[in-house]
């Protein structure tokens, strides 16, 4: 076991008031052992590195000017957070940090007091804060309300959906635009930060408010209001920025320095005694700051696994078989070169959805356009209507937000925009926020929809090559975060028949209806149902909707038992085979029917295949499953046929 890093100041804190003990001098002490601490906890856990390096000078400066809890900090998104955890009584559990049983890679209402808000997805901080500030607003209570938001997330519109309402929260709503792309300002410096320290002190804003004040009494409201305006852009010359942000309402300070505490700690000094609201700072600091391996490659250490932390090399083990998201894009390559009409959209997860790829062979006809999910999919059914065929790409937990677009926009048009939906079933360590547990049952729900699960990574290719080849509406195919099987892929796709599953071993007393990748399991569990006795068909059911329905009814006429199993919530594919029994009376001969599926739960992040062991979505529990129906079927077969 490597020794721990020396940090004697850091082991002085346990919550943020033991921080108010300390001088502002040993702020930076603080902020160089805290950052060496987090740097060695990732390189033990792995998980989010470059977000948390960048804000450590940022979390300190907050949790030293503000009244945590008192005052609620939230994180958008909570990957930033990893510092705020260790400063916040977190520290002797950080090293379980995405491990079963130990501290969320996110913020976590239930985990700590200091954790007034959940964030997983990005983007809600803004609104979020709005409700704790007009809440203690009404109830007269003290305490602001501080939106950290950053990392991409002021890309997504309910940023600005919240920031257009920010105005009844008044001086209880500070937004922190952590700006760590330098995507909004340039560089900033000594000037800029004496520019914001005086434009947010307490003296300017006191004078800026008489002279408004004068000028509305003294001047008819058109020269008033022209007044006004001129201040607001005058200050935004200044200041290199934020007349958007003056225009939504908000008192815009910046840019300033994210790592000079110096800069931080008077701005947010006045930004707290400030009667002036809603405030935004706007602060620039740079992702893996402090880690040299991290700021040279900000892409490869935003998300780590365990590291060695002075090469920065991540102990990646050698894959078996390709990433089932690789599969995807170098597929949809393939298909990209047969079709000069296809195009791929991601959501800011271009290499988390193998988009990447495509985007390497094919720029022109590969769209990031940020956190907008619903942007993503009305943009798809523009492509769609005009006689495009655009796939997109986008992790099955993200589509939620998206959900009204794909009925109005796509389903209710029957437009043939192709949904490729990453990450679906459960993920191990991100948790329950970024499992993909509820794709089929909003999708197979609604008419015109295809809804398609691979088993392994040619099935994966095939399925996309069906996408590519489908015009009479909307279509999805989705997979799971990780390595496929290992299986050979086909040179030359097969299109597959819309609606039909196959049969991949037959036998006569229990049939196995699996959807998606628990196929492996289902024969693990067909081997141990053999050596009892019990005769097993499983079948690879490729689509949840429409489901084949020649093939159920075989099946269902031929066996005694009959078992579905999904990577999906209740209301998925098990459901829709058990209403299609129901309407067809097949269920009245006494035929047993099981559906195993996740758990009415959210499940808590730990290593998948003890997540699906949970869930009872393994081998041992097909078995069980099949033992405790014919445990209460008294019905008897001859010949393979119900007597």
């Amino acid at each position: 076991m490597t020794q721990r890093p020396h940090t004697p100041l850091l082991d002085t804190v346990n919550v943020p008031a033991d921080m108010k003990r300390l001088s502002q001098e040993q702020l930076r002490q603080l902020a160089d052992e805290l950052r060496t601490e987090m740097i060695d906890v990732v390189s033990t856990t792995g998980g989010h590195l470059g977000a948390g390096l960048g804000v450590i000078e940022l979390t300190v400066a907050l949790h030293y000017v503000f009244d945590t809890p008192d005052d609620r900090l939230i994180w958008d998104v909570g990957h930033q957070a990893y510092p705020h955890k260790i400063l916040t009584g977190r520290r002797d559990r950080i090293r379980s940090l995405r491990q079963g049983g130990g501290l969320s890679g996110f913020t976590k209402r239930a985990e700590s007091e200091y954790d007034p808000f959940g964030a997983a997805h990005s983007s809600t901080s803004i609104s979020a804060a709005i409700g704790f500030a007009v809440a203690n607003k009404l109830k007269d209570q003290p305490g602001k309300a501080i939106a950290v938001i950053g990392d991409g997330s002021m890309s997504a519109g309910m940023a600005y959906e919240a920031m257009n309402n920010a105005a009844q929260a008044g001086n209880r709503l500070v937004v922190i635009l952590n700006d760590n792309d330098m995507s909004i300002a340039p560089p900033v410096g000594a000037l800029s930060a004496y520019l914001s320290r005086l434009l947010s002190s307490r003296k300017f804003l006191e004078l800026r408010e008489a002279i408004k004040g004068i000028a509305k009494k003294a001047l008819p409201p058109p020269l008033s209001r022209a007044a006004a305006r001129a201040e607001e852009y005058a200050r935004g010359m200044a200041q290199g920025g934020g007349t958007l942000f003056e225009e939504l309402g908000f008192y815009y300070v910046g840019p300033i320095d994210g790592h000079n505490l110096e800069h931080l700690l008077p701005v947010l000094e006045n930004v707290r005694d400030a009667a002036e609201g809603p405030m935004l700072i706007h602060v620039v600091t740079q992702k893996g700051k402090g880690y040299a391996p991290a700021e040279a490659a900000p892409d490869k250490y935003h998300g780590v696994q365990k590291f060695d932390v002075i090469s920065g090399a991540q102990h990646k083990s050698t894959p078996k078989a390709p990433a089932y998201q690789n599969v995807f894009g170098d597929a949809l390559i393939a298909e990209g070169k047969r079709d000069p009409r296809i195009v791929a959209i991601t959501a800011a997860m271009p290499s988390g959805t193998g988009v990447d790829r495509f985007n390497k062979a094919f720029p022109d006809r590969t769209f990031d356009v940020g956190i907008a999910e619903q942007h993503a999919v009305t943009f798809a059914a523009g492509l769609a209507a005009q006689g495009m065929r655009p796939f997109c790409a986008i992790y099955s937990t993200f589509l939620q937000r998206a959900y009204d677009q794909v009925v109005h926009d796509v389903a209710i048009q029957n437009l043939p925009v192709r949904f490729a939906i990453d990450r679906a079933g459960l993920v191990g360590a991100d948790g329950c926020t970024h499992a993909g547990a509820f794709d089929v049952a909003y999708l197979a729900t609604l008419p015109n929809m295809v809804v398609m699960a691979a088993s392994d990574e040619n099935e994966l290719a095939n399925m996309v090559h069906t996408m590519a080849l489908h015009d009479d509406g909307p279509i999805a195919v989705r997979y799971p975060r990780g390595e496929g099987t290992g299986v050979a892929i086909q040179a030359v796709p097969t299109r597959l028949p819309i609606g039909k599953g196959h049969i991949v071993r037959e036998g006569k007393t229990v049939a196995i209806l699996s959807l998606g990748t628990r196929l492996q399991e289902a024969e693990k569990a067909a081997d141990e149902l053999e050596t009892k006795g019990l005769s097993t068909t499983i079948a690879d059911m490729r689509f949840a909707k429409p489901l084949d329905q020649e093939l159920i009814r075989r099946l269902a006429a031929t066996h005694e038992v009959l078992v579905t199993i999904e990577e999906g919530a209740a209301g998925g594919f098990g459901a829709h085979v058990l209403t299609w029994l129901s309407d067809e009376g097949l269920t009245d001969a006494g035929l047993k029917v099981r559906t195993l599926r996740l758990p009415d739960i959210f499940q808590d992040h730990d290593n998948p295949a003890k997540q699906y062991a949970e869930a009872g979505l393994d081998a041992p529990a097909i078995v069980a499953t099949v033992l405790e129906a014919l445990r209460h079927n008294s019905v008897g077969f001859v010949g393979g046929q119900r007597a």
